[in-house]
């Protein structure tokens, strides 16, 4: 039986490359390369998720990206086992979580996962750079510390989006949502949907961006010294960023259009036109209700003719 959160081609921990002891660049897209992450709570439900599992699995994370329809991470697990086991961990419970809120049944992430061992210091340098590289590569930021999904500015810096928290002159609305972040970080459980939105309605936008910064500081279980151990220190790692794309020639990697920026133009639009509480409402359209958004779309963001297929989820079966 397929995985809930797997789409066809399923492949066994056994059949996949692993090299123990070594930095594993691991890549996932979505089934027919659709976009499952629509807006920040998107994001953080999947963080969260992704942060929770690490922890159970004692998996090492070194790197952690994402992008509107895939992501990647770099992490060292014990055995390809508990690689596999990690993944499938985090996958199926955002999976579960995703399809609800959208209120559909299908696979949402293309299996079998991509995965990379990165044997020597030379080739994790070049697999850590690629990642970093991929909010700027797609137009989502200029450096590659400014694109807060690639969690780079975290790096000793608790609040690099917003202004310092301070809950002695918090709002009550703030100091209970920071309540529940502390407690369900602490017992290692990850933010649900439900819970996004009942601490984030009553916030002002400061506010938003504070909690964001916070829940991501709460969670994370990035090894920074780890992966900058490859490049001597912080600046060196995101000036080599800067100047180098790096590569992944074992991950294959296929985009459509030229800026990711349009997703969220997408959402934006959608979401004022049609007068909707949250964008994920637009899947109570039928098909064909979604598909009279298409010109429109194309009027409004200029984002080519397949990538609002993957953003209304239109695309053929088995179309990337």
């Amino acid at each position: 039986m397929v995985p809930a959160s797997f789409g066809p081609n399923n492949m066994s921990a056994q059949k996949r490359r692993f090299v123990q002891g070594a930095v594993n660049h691991c890549y996932q897209k979505g089934v027919n390369g659709e976009v499952f992450f629509y807006n920040f709570s998107d994001y953080l439900v999947m963080y969260t998720l992704f942060c929770v599992a690490a922890r159970r699995h004692q998996v090492k994370v070194l790197a952690l990206v994402l992008m509107p329809d895939h992501l990647h991470h770099a992490t060292i697990a014990q055995d390809v086992t508990e690689l596999s086991a990690f993944v499938q961990d985090y996958t199926s419970h955002f999976a579960s979580a995703h399809n609800h809120l959208c209120r559909r049944d299908r696979p949402l992430f293309l299996s079998p996962f991509g995965s990379a061992p990165e044997v020597g210091d030379k080739a994790v340098r070049s697999a850590l750079v690629y990642l970093g590289n991929n909010g700027p590569e797609r137009k989502l930021s200029v450096k590659a510390r400014d694109y807060r999904w690639s969690f780079l500015a975290y790096y000793q810096n608790p609040h690099p989006f917003s202004e310092p928290l301070k809950l002695a002159s918090a709002s009550q609305s703030m100091r209970r949502a920071v309540s529940v972040v502390k407690d369900r970080s602490k017992k290692g459980l990850a933010l649900k949907y439900q819970t996004l939105q009942w601490m984030f309605k009553p916030l002002c936008q400061r506010e938003k961006l504070q909690l964001v910064d916070y829940i991501i500081n709460s969670y994370n279980v990035i090894d920074y010294e780890k992966a900058i151990s490859f490049f001597e220190d912080y600046d060196r790692m995101l000036d080599a960023i800067s100047i180098s794309k790096g590569s992944a020639h074992d991950i294959q990697e296929e985009f459509v259009g030229w800026d990711d920026r349009v997703y969220g133009l997408m959402s934006k639009a959608l979401t004022e036109q049609e007068h909707l509480a949250d964008i994920h409402d637009i899947f109570d359209f039928p098909d064909s209700e979604r598909k009279r958004y298409i010109p429109c779309l194309r009027i409004k963001t200029r984002a080519t003719e397949k990538q609002i297929m993957k953003f209304l989820r239109l695309l053929p079966e088995n179309e990337k």
